[in-house]
This record gives C-alpha cells, structure tokens and sequence, in this order.
C-alpha cells in the first residue's frame, strides 16, 4: 500500500497484520480520490475505522488542512502513528484513541468537510454512527459523508436519520455510498 498522490506521493504506508483490518486498495482509493480532487485541498477529514490511516494521509498529502483518525486497535494506531511520522504529517493529524461512536463527540470543529468511514462490513456500524453524525453541529449541509460497504448493504434508513443519497459508486465486492444531510 502507498500514498497515491500528492506530496508524500509514492510513500509506501504500512498495514496492521492480521484479519481485523482491510485496507482499501490502492486502486479503490485511486478512484475515490479521484471523484474527491475539488473537495480536499484545505478540507478538514475525518478518517473513522482508519486501520493503517492510508485514507486520512492520501487527503493530507493531496492538501487537506487537517485529519482526524478515529481507530481504537492497539496494532492499527501504532500503525497509523508510524504512518504519520514517516510521511511527516504528523502536526497535520489528530489521532483518536476510541471507538468510532464515542470518538465523534471528541471533535471540536466548526465544520468537517468529509468524513470517511470504512466499518467492518455487515456489522451495523454505519447506521449507528450516522445516527450520532445527525446531531453533531460539524455535519453541515456541505458536509460530505463518504461510508465504504459491502455491496448488499442497504440505505433505507437514511432519511429517516435526515440524509440523503447523493452517489453510489459500485466496485466488484464493494461500494462508496456518498451521503449529505437533506437541506
């Protein structure tokens, strides 16, 4: 895995060992950059789920101002902490050591830009958290909710929650739901 653009471009990132991480490949994370290029530079994101913090370090080096990484795995953090150092970005990141639900209300922002979730698949995680996002003052309008899922997972709960749907973006075993709050 490596960082695919911008200024730590070609950096190779290390990944938590064992099976409770799943790194978004570099093509996915390829293309998801690539839908998001007009969105990042000085965007503050949040990385939830972050595993090896590639996601969150992809936005820094592309010119988001600031990233939060949201990972409660002793063997993830440490390597997202390595990960940081060595791409240098170290005083750009807020590095939260919770489970993502409770990790949300540790961010003091006016506004978050986009938030990225990669949850662990068919586990629930996605409604619970955007239930939490739905309140929090920082999801505003503008901001974009990006959630990584397996691709049976269904969003009929959204609106009920005062989201909205606004891209789908299908790849062979899974799939980038882009979600706003509903105006």
């Amino acid at each position: 895995m490596r960082v695919i653009a911008g200024v730590a471009r070609s950096m190779p990132l290390k990944t938590p060992e064992g099976p409770d991480t799943r790194p978004t490949t570099d093509r996915i994370k390829e293309t998801l950059f690539n839908i998001l290029q007009n969105d990042i530079p000085g965007a503050v994101f949040v990385d939830l789920f972050s595993g090896s913090g590639g996601i969150g370090i992809e936005a820094l080096s592309r010119g988001a101002r600031k990233a939060y990484f949201i990972e409660n795995a002793p063997k993830a953090l440490a390597c997202i902490q390595d990960n940081l150092a060595f791409t240098k970005f170290t005083d750009k990141a807020v590095v939260l050591k919770q489970e993502a639900v409770l990790a949300l209300t540790s961010i003091y922002e006016k506004e978050v830009d986009i938030i990225f979730m990669d949850p662990p698949y068919n586990s629930g995680y996605e409604e619970r958290v955007l239930n939490v996002l739905a309140g929090m003052k920082y999801v505003t309008e503008d901001t974009l909710i990006i959630v990584e899922a397996a691709l049976k997972t269904k969003t009929d709960y959204l609106e009920a929650l005062g989201f909205e749907l606004i891209r789908e973006k299908n790849y062979k075993t899974n799939k980038h739901l882009f979600i706003k709050k509903r105006a």
